[in-house]
C-alpha cells in the first residue's frame, strides 16, 4: 500500500535576515532581500529541503501579497513553483504591513476601502498569473487566509461594535467576490489575541467560527471552504488548549489550514507561553501534538499544514534551514506515533478513571514520536 501524500507549506517570511528590534537584523545577510528573492526561496526550498525529508511529502509556499509577491513578480515566482513542483499553499493579503488603524474594520472610510482593495487583488493575483502554480487536486487548493493582525484597536469604546459590523460587511463582500471569481480558493481567518495591537477583534477559534455564522446569518453565502487557519502558538499565547480547538474546528467542518508552531512553553525545554510575544518556534515533540495529529488523522484532514516559524536570531543560514527541516519531521513523528497510539485502551483506562495509566500511554506516544524523529532525521 501507498503511503499517503502529507502535505507541508513552507513561508516566504521564514526565509529573512533577522527580525531586528532587540535582535539582529543582519545575522544571515545572505537572505536579504536583494540577495534571496521569493523565486530564490522557492529554488532553496527545493535543493536544500526536499531531498531531507520522506517521499510521502508534498510541499507548498505561502505568500503575503503584496511584500511578497505581487503583479510584477508573480508570473516568474509561478514559474518557479511550477519548475520545482511546489505548490501554492497560501495567499494573505498583508494589510498589516499597510494600515494601522483597523484596515478593513477601520472607522476611518479612506483606510477601510484601501484595505479592502488589497484583498480584492489579491484575490485577482490567486486567480490570475498565481493560478497555474496550484494543486491540481482542486480539494488540495490554496487557502486564501485573513490575519487579524490589522484588524485591531488600543482603546476601549462602544465603537468596537462598529468596527466588528465593518469587518462582518467587508469580509462578505470579499467572499462574494471570490465566489464569482470561481469559488475554488479555501477562505480562513487567522485569529490571534494580540500583536499588532494591544487587542483584537477575532482573537480565538472560537470567535472565528462564531463570525463565519454570522456572515452566513445576515449576508447569506455558503459556509463550505470557509473557515479557520488556526495557529498553535497563537492558541498557546493567551493561555487556550490547541487541541481543543482542533476539536471545535472540527465539529463545524471548518479546519481548512493549520499553522504548526509552537511557543514552546509546553514541551518543558523551550521557554515561552501564555503571556510571552509570539516565539514562533517549529513544531515541537510533545503530547498536544501527538493528540492533535490523532484527531486530524481520524476526521481525514488531507489539507496543508503550513509552519509559520522563525529562525532564532542566532541561527546562521544553515541552521536556520535545518529548523525548517526539524518542524516537518517533528510534526511527521507525531503522525506516526498516533497512528499507533492504542485508542481503545485509552479509553478504557479513561473509563476507569484511571488517569495515571492514560497518561502513561500519551507519554509513551511521546517518547515514539522522537524515535520516529531520530530516523527520520538520520535519514
Amino acid at each position: 500500500m501507498a503511503t499517503q501524500k502529507s502535505l507541508h507549506s513552507i513561508c516566504r517570511w521564514t526565509f529573512n535576515p533577522g527580525k531586528g528590534g532587540f535582535v539582529p537584523a543582519d545575522i544571515r545577510p545572505a537572505w536579504k532581500t536583494e540577495n534571496l528573492d521569493a523565486v530564490g526561496v522557492i529554488r532553496l526550498i527545493k535543493e536544500k529541503i526536499a531531498p531531507r525529508l520522506p517521499e510521502n511529502i508534498e510541499l507548498g509556499f505561502e505568500l503575503h501579497y503584496d511584500t511578497e509577491v505581487d503583479e510584477k513578480t508573480a508570473p516568474a515566482i509561478a514559474d518557479a513553483m511550477v519548475e520545482t513542483g511546489i505548490h501554492l499553499a497560501l495567499l494573505t493579503p498583508g494589510a498589516h504591513s499597510h494600515f494601522a488603524y483597523g484596515g478593513i474594520a477601520s472607522l476611518d472610510p479612506s483606510e477601510r476601502k484601501a484595505a479592502e482593495e488589497l484583498g480584492l487583488r489579491a484575490v485577482d493575483l490567486a486567480y490570475g498569473p498565481l493560478r497555474k502554480a496550484w494543486h491540481p487536486d482542486p480539494a488540495k487548493a490554496p487557502t486564501f487566509v485573513l490575519w487579524n493582525g490589522s484588524y485591531g484597536y488600543d482603546l476601549a469604546t462602544p465603537a468596537i461594535r462598529k468596527m466588528y459590523a465593518n469587518l462582518k460587511e467587508s469580509v462578505a463582500g470579499l467572499c462574494k467576490y471570490e465566489e464569482k471569481k470561481g469559488g475554488l480558493l479555501y477562505i480562513g481567518i487567522e485569529p490571534k489575541p494580540n500583536e499588532g495591537h494591544p487587542a483584537m477583534l477575532l482573537p480565538t477559534v472560537a470567535s472565528a467560527l462564531l463570525f463565519f455564522r454570522k456572515l452566513a446569518e445576515e449576508f447569506g453565502g455558503s459556509r463550505q471552504k470557509k473557515g479557520v487557519n488556526k495557529e498553535f502558538g497563537h492558541s498557546e499565547m493567551i493561555g487556550l488548549d490547541h487541541v481543543y480547538d482542533t476539536v471545535e474546528e472540527l465539529e463545524e467542518g471548518a479546519m481548512v489550514h493549520m499553522h504548526l508552531n509552537s511557543q514552546g512553553y509546553n514541551d518543558g525545554i523551550i521557554l515561552g507561553g501564555p503571556g510571552k510575544y509570539d516565539i514562533d518556534h517549529g513544531v515541537r515533540i510533545n503530547g498536544m501534538n501527538v493528540a492533535v495529529a490523532r484527531l486530524i488523522a481520524e476526521a481525514d484532514f488531507a489539507r496543508w499544514k503550513g509552519h509559520d516559524m522563525q529562525p532564532r536570531p542566532y541561527d546562521n543560514v544553515e541552521q536556520a534551514v535545518d529548523r525548517v527541516v526539524r518542524s516537518i519531521l517533528s510534526w511527521e513523528a507525531c503522525t506516526q506515533a498516533a497512528a499507533v497510539l492504542d485508542y481503545d485502551l485509552l479509553l478504557k483506562h479513561l473509563a476507569a478513571r484511571e488517569t495515571a495509566k492514560a497518561e502513561d500511554l500519551m507519554r509513551a506516544a511521546v517518547v515514539e514520536a522522537q524515535r520516529n524523529f531520530d530516523r527520520m532525521y538520520k535519514g
